[in-house]
Protein backbone atom coordinates (compact mmCIF):
# COMPACT_ATOMS: atom_id res chain seq x y z
CA UNK A 1 0.00 0.00 0.00
CA UNK A 2 1.47 3.55 -1.14
CA UNK A 3 2.63 5.59 1.93
CA UNK A 4 0.28 7.93 0.75
CA UNK A 5 -2.62 5.67 1.43
CA UNK A 6 -0.82 4.73 4.61
CA UNK A 7 -1.14 8.18 6.14
CA UNK A 8 -4.15 8.86 4.68
CA UNK A 9 -6.06 5.40 6.39
CA UNK A 10 -4.58 6.52 10.06
CA UNK A 11 -5.24 9.93 9.97
CA UNK A 12 -9.23 9.25 9.51
CA UNK A 13 -9.56 7.03 11.93
CA UNK A 14 -7.71 9.74 14.36
CA UNK A 15 -9.74 12.39 13.14
CA UNK A 16 -13.35 10.60 14.15
CA UNK A 17 -12.32 9.38 17.38
CA UNK A 18 -11.51 13.50 18.20
CA UNK A 19 -14.31 14.83 16.95
CA UNK A 20 -16.38 11.86 19.21
CA UNK A 21 -14.43 12.69 22.31
CA UNK A 22 -15.02 16.61 21.43
CA UNK A 23 -18.33 16.18 20.78
CA UNK A 24 -18.65 14.46 24.22
CA UNK A 25 -17.26 17.56 26.29
CA UNK A 26 -19.54 20.15 27.94
CA UNK A 27 -19.22 23.46 27.19
CA UNK A 28 -16.93 24.32 30.25
CA UNK A 29 -14.86 21.78 29.20
CA UNK A 30 -14.45 22.85 25.58
CA UNK A 31 -13.73 26.78 26.83
CA UNK A 32 -10.96 25.46 28.92
CA UNK A 33 -12.63 25.00 32.21
CA UNK A 34 -13.18 28.61 32.54
CA UNK A 35 -15.72 30.48 34.49
CA UNK A 36 -18.71 31.96 32.55
CA UNK A 37 -19.81 28.97 30.71
CA UNK A 38 -22.55 26.55 31.76
CA UNK A 39 -24.47 23.17 30.58
CA UNK A 40 -26.72 25.81 28.36
CA UNK A 41 -23.62 26.79 26.36
CA UNK A 42 -24.72 30.30 26.36
CA UNK A 43 -22.23 32.53 27.86
CA UNK A 44 -22.20 35.18 30.69
CA UNK A 45 -21.75 38.11 28.07
CA UNK A 46 -21.04 39.03 24.27
CA UNK A 47 -17.28 39.11 25.10
CA UNK A 48 -16.89 35.80 26.57
CA UNK A 49 -16.67 33.89 23.49
CA UNK A 50 -13.65 35.62 22.38
CA UNK A 51 -11.72 35.60 25.89
CA UNK A 52 -12.12 32.41 26.08
CA UNK A 53 -11.04 31.14 22.71
CA UNK A 54 -7.79 33.89 23.22
CA UNK A 55 -7.54 31.62 26.66
CA UNK A 56 -7.99 28.02 24.78
CA UNK A 57 -6.09 29.25 21.70
CA UNK A 58 -3.04 30.31 23.60
CA UNK A 59 -2.88 26.88 25.70
CA UNK A 60 -2.81 25.00 22.49
CA UNK A 61 -0.03 26.76 20.94
CA UNK A 62 1.94 26.77 24.07
CA UNK A 63 1.11 22.58 24.33
CA UNK A 64 2.18 22.52 20.47
CA UNK A 65 5.64 23.83 21.47
CA UNK A 66 5.51 21.97 24.54
CA UNK A 67 5.13 18.65 22.65
CA UNK A 68 7.98 19.29 20.09
CA UNK A 69 10.34 20.65 22.94
CA UNK A 70 10.01 17.56 25.07
CA UNK A 71 10.50 15.00 22.44
CA UNK A 72 13.40 17.00 20.77
CA UNK A 73 15.18 16.92 23.90
CA UNK A 74 14.06 13.14 24.90
CA UNK A 75 15.12 12.22 21.50
CA UNK A 76 18.45 14.52 21.88
CA UNK A 77 19.24 12.59 25.36
CA UNK A 78 18.37 9.15 23.58
CA UNK A 79 19.99 9.36 20.51
CA UNK A 80 23.37 10.94 21.97
CA UNK A 81 23.34 9.41 25.33
CA UNK A 82 26.78 7.86 26.16
CA UNK A 83 27.33 4.99 25.28
CA UNK A 84 28.94 1.73 26.72
CA UNK A 85 33.04 2.21 26.30
CA UNK A 86 32.78 6.03 25.44
CA UNK A 87 35.17 8.64 27.26
CA UNK A 88 35.53 12.50 27.34
CA UNK A 89 33.44 14.85 25.95
CA UNK A 90 31.60 14.63 22.63
CA UNK A 91 32.52 16.90 19.47
CA UNK A 92 31.77 20.30 20.07
CA UNK A 93 29.87 22.83 17.70
CA UNK A 94 30.33 26.51 18.19
CA UNK A 95 27.09 27.32 16.41
CA UNK A 96 24.80 26.09 13.45
CA UNK A 97 23.68 29.02 11.58
CA UNK A 98 20.07 27.40 10.66
CA UNK A 99 19.48 26.31 14.13
CA UNK A 100 20.26 30.13 15.12
CA UNK A 101 18.19 31.56 12.93
CA UNK A 102 15.44 28.65 14.03
CA UNK A 103 15.91 29.35 17.68
CA UNK A 104 15.09 33.08 17.02
CA UNK A 105 12.44 33.33 14.29
CA UNK A 106 10.21 30.83 15.71
CA UNK A 107 10.03 32.37 19.23
CA UNK A 108 9.47 35.81 17.80
CA UNK A 109 6.80 35.11 15.19
CA UNK A 110 5.12 33.08 18.48
CA UNK A 111 5.34 35.76 20.63
CA UNK A 112 4.13 38.79 17.82
CA UNK A 113 1.20 36.48 16.75
CA UNK A 114 0.00 36.33 20.67
CA UNK A 115 0.52 39.84 21.37
CA UNK A 116 -1.14 40.40 18.40
CA UNK A 117 -4.31 38.21 19.07
CA UNK A 118 -4.38 39.69 22.47
CA UNK A 119 -4.27 43.24 21.70
CA UNK A 120 -7.03 42.30 18.92
CA UNK A 121 -8.99 41.26 21.56
CA UNK A 122 -8.59 43.60 24.10
CA UNK A 123 -9.55 45.94 21.53
CA UNK A 124 -13.07 44.74 21.12
CA UNK A 125 -13.45 44.55 24.55
CA UNK A 126 -12.76 48.34 25.84
CA UNK A 127 -14.52 49.51 22.90
CA UNK A 128 -16.98 51.61 24.30
CA UNK A 129 -20.67 52.34 22.94
CA UNK A 130 -21.17 55.03 21.33
CA UNK A 131 -23.09 58.34 22.91
CA UNK A 132 -26.47 57.71 23.52
CA UNK A 133 -26.22 54.11 22.10
CA UNK A 134 -26.17 52.40 25.85
CA UNK A 135 -28.78 51.41 27.36
CA UNK A 136 -28.16 51.85 31.17
CA UNK A 137 -25.32 52.87 32.55
CA UNK A 138 -23.84 52.55 36.14
CA UNK A 139 -21.47 53.83 38.31
CA UNK A 140 -19.94 51.41 40.46
CA UNK A 141 -17.88 53.14 43.17
CA UNK A 142 -15.14 50.89 45.37
CA UNK A 143 -13.98 52.19 48.69
CA UNK A 144 -12.44 50.76 51.40
CA UNK A 145 -13.76 47.97 51.53
CA UNK A 146 -16.69 47.84 49.78
CA UNK A 147 -18.57 48.85 46.72
CA UNK A 148 -22.25 51.52 45.75
CA UNK A 149 -23.74 50.93 42.84
CA UNK A 150 -25.49 53.84 41.14
CA UNK A 151 -28.12 53.69 38.34
CA UNK A 152 -27.78 56.92 36.31
CA UNK A 153 -30.21 58.78 35.50
CA UNK A 154 -31.19 61.08 32.69
CA UNK A 155 -31.14 64.56 34.25
CA UNK A 156 -27.97 66.38 33.81
CA UNK A 157 -27.53 66.60 37.42
CA UNK A 158 -28.12 63.01 38.16
CA UNK A 159 -31.12 64.21 40.29
CA UNK A 160 -33.14 61.00 38.94
CA UNK A 161 -30.34 58.32 39.72
CA UNK A 162 -30.96 55.88 42.24
CA UNK A 163 -28.21 53.61 44.13
CA UNK A 164 -27.09 51.54 46.74
CA UNK A 165 -24.61 51.80 49.36
CA UNK A 166 -22.71 48.87 50.45
CA UNK A 167 -20.51 47.61 53.79
CA UNK A 168 -17.52 44.69 53.59
CA UNK A 169 -18.04 41.07 54.20
CA UNK A 170 -19.04 40.39 57.71
CA UNK A 171 -18.05 36.77 58.16
CA UNK A 172 -19.26 34.51 61.13
CA UNK A 173 -17.04 33.06 63.73
CA UNK A 174 -16.12 30.28 61.68
CA UNK A 175 -15.45 32.58 58.54
CA UNK A 176 -18.58 32.24 56.46
CA UNK A 177 -20.16 34.98 54.49
CA UNK A 178 -23.36 35.60 54.03
CA UNK A 179 -23.56 36.55 49.92
CA UNK A 180 -26.95 37.77 50.78
CA UNK A 181 -26.07 40.62 52.80
CA UNK A 182 -23.27 41.88 50.16
CA UNK A 183 -23.75 44.86 47.61
CA UNK A 184 -25.27 44.02 44.90
CA UNK A 185 -25.62 44.58 41.05
CA UNK A 186 -28.36 44.10 39.00
CA UNK A 187 -27.89 44.16 35.57
CA UNK A 188 -30.85 43.60 32.78
CA UNK A 189 -30.42 40.49 30.43
CA UNK A 190 -29.36 41.08 26.69
CA UNK A 191 -28.99 45.02 26.92
CA UNK A 192 -26.41 47.58 26.12
CA UNK A 193 -24.41 48.21 29.36
CA UNK A 194 -21.38 50.59 30.43
CA UNK A 195 -20.96 50.68 34.33
CA UNK A 196 -18.40 53.94 34.90
CA UNK A 197 -15.81 52.81 37.09
CA UNK A 198 -14.43 55.36 40.08
CA UNK A 199 -12.69 54.99 43.46
CA UNK A 200 -13.00 56.88 46.41
CA UNK A 201 -9.71 56.29 47.56
CA UNK A 202 -7.20 53.95 46.96
CA UNK A 203 -6.68 51.90 43.62
CA UNK A 204 -8.89 48.81 43.62
CA UNK A 205 -9.94 46.54 40.69
CA UNK A 206 -13.39 45.43 39.67
CA UNK A 207 -13.66 41.89 38.64
CA UNK A 208 -17.14 39.91 37.65
CA UNK A 209 -15.49 36.52 37.78
CA UNK A 210 -17.76 35.08 35.24
CA UNK A 211 -17.57 37.82 33.17
CA UNK A 212 -13.83 36.73 32.12
CA UNK A 213 -12.19 40.32 32.80
CA UNK A 214 -11.50 43.20 34.95
CA UNK A 215 -10.51 46.50 35.03
CA UNK A 216 -8.54 49.04 37.60
CA UNK A 217 -10.44 51.89 39.15
CA UNK A 218 -8.14 54.83 40.33
CA UNK A 219 -8.88 58.00 42.68
CA UNK A 220 -9.19 60.84 39.89
CA UNK A 221 -8.98 58.70 37.19
CA UNK A 222 -12.02 57.00 35.83
CA UNK A 223 -12.25 53.95 33.87
CA UNK A 224 -15.36 52.22 31.95
CA UNK A 225 -16.49 49.08 30.89
CA UNK A 226 -18.97 48.28 27.71
CA UNK A 227 -20.56 44.94 26.92
CA UNK A 228 -24.15 43.18 27.33
CA UNK A 229 -25.19 40.55 30.00
CA UNK A 230 -26.42 37.78 27.86
CA UNK A 231 -27.55 34.96 30.25
CA UNK A 232 -29.56 35.34 33.67
CA UNK A 233 -27.92 34.17 36.39
CA UNK A 234 -26.18 35.30 40.05
CA UNK A 235 -22.31 35.56 39.55
CA UNK A 236 -19.52 36.37 41.95
CA UNK A 237 -17.27 39.36 42.35
CA UNK A 238 -14.69 40.76 44.01
CA UNK A 239 -11.76 43.35 43.84
CA UNK A 240 -8.44 42.05 42.74
CA UNK A 241 -6.18 44.76 43.68
CA UNK A 242 -4.58 44.65 47.24
CA UNK A 243 -5.95 47.56 48.57
CA UNK A 244 -5.42 47.07 52.36
CA UNK A 245 -6.24 45.09 55.45
CA UNK A 246 -9.53 44.07 54.50
CA UNK A 247 -8.91 43.43 50.49
CA UNK A 248 -10.29 39.78 50.97
CA UNK A 249 -13.70 41.54 52.96
CA UNK A 250 -14.16 43.69 49.21
CA UNK A 251 -16.65 41.04 47.78
CA UNK A 252 -20.09 41.78 45.70
CA UNK A 253 -23.01 40.05 43.89
CA UNK A 254 -24.13 40.88 40.35
CA UNK A 255 -27.61 39.74 39.81
CA UNK A 256 -28.35 39.69 35.49
CA UNK A 257 -31.97 39.72 35.47
CA UNK A 258 -35.07 40.56 33.00
CA UNK A 259 -35.43 43.80 31.52
CA UNK A 260 -38.89 43.82 33.61
CA UNK A 261 -37.05 42.25 37.24
CA UNK A 262 -34.24 45.44 36.29
CA UNK A 263 -37.04 48.13 35.92
CA UNK A 264 -39.40 46.96 39.38
CA UNK A 265 -35.70 47.21 41.12
CA UNK A 266 -34.87 50.76 40.34
CA UNK A 267 -38.30 51.75 41.15
CA UNK A 268 -37.81 49.99 44.48
CA UNK A 269 -34.37 51.51 45.19
CA UNK A 270 -36.65 55.13 44.22
CA UNK A 271 -39.70 54.17 46.61
CA UNK A 272 -37.07 53.52 49.21
CA UNK A 273 -35.88 57.48 48.47
CA UNK A 274 -32.59 56.16 47.34
CA UNK A 275 -32.20 58.86 45.08
CA UNK A 276 -29.63 61.71 43.56
CA UNK A 277 -25.88 61.60 42.55
CA UNK A 278 -23.86 60.03 45.02
CA UNK A 279 -20.46 59.99 43.08
CA UNK A 280 -19.26 62.53 45.28
CA UNK A 281 -20.08 61.44 48.75
CA UNK A 282 -17.15 60.14 51.11
CA UNK A 283 -14.85 61.19 48.29
CA UNK A 284 -11.57 61.92 48.88
CA UNK A 285 -10.15 64.00 47.18
CA UNK A 286 -12.87 66.59 48.42
CA UNK A 287 -10.58 67.02 51.41
CA UNK A 288 -8.05 69.73 49.86
CA UNK A 289 -6.26 72.16 52.31
CA UNK A 290 -7.46 76.19 51.85
CA UNK A 291 -10.99 75.07 50.83
CA UNK A 292 -14.40 74.32 52.62
CA UNK A 293 -14.67 70.93 50.74
CA UNK A 294 -14.15 68.94 53.83
CA UNK A 295 -17.81 70.64 55.63
CA UNK A 296 -19.32 70.07 52.22
CA UNK A 297 -18.29 66.65 51.96
CA UNK A 298 -19.70 65.55 55.31
CA UNK A 299 -23.29 67.86 54.33
CA UNK A 300 -23.55 65.31 51.26
CA UNK A 301 -22.57 62.68 53.66
CA UNK A 302 -25.44 63.46 55.90
CA UNK A 303 -28.10 63.96 53.00
CA UNK A 304 -26.84 60.90 51.17
CA UNK A 305 -28.36 59.26 54.97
Amino acid sequence: MPSKRRIRWAVVPVAIATAALLAGCTPTELHGYLPGWDESGVPTTNQTEGLSSLWVGSWIVALVVGIITWGLMLWAMVVYRRRKGQSGLPVQLRYNMPIEIFFTTVPLILVLGLFAFTAREQATVEKPWADGEADVEISAIAKQWSWDFQYDGEQDDNSDAVWTMGVQAQPDADGNIDRSQLPTLVLPVDKKVTIDLTSRDVIHSFWIIDFLYKKDMYIGHDNSWSFIPTREGTYEGKCAELCGEYHSMMLFNVEVVSEAEYEQYLAGLEEAGQTGDINKAYDRLQNQPGTDAVAEGAGADEEGH
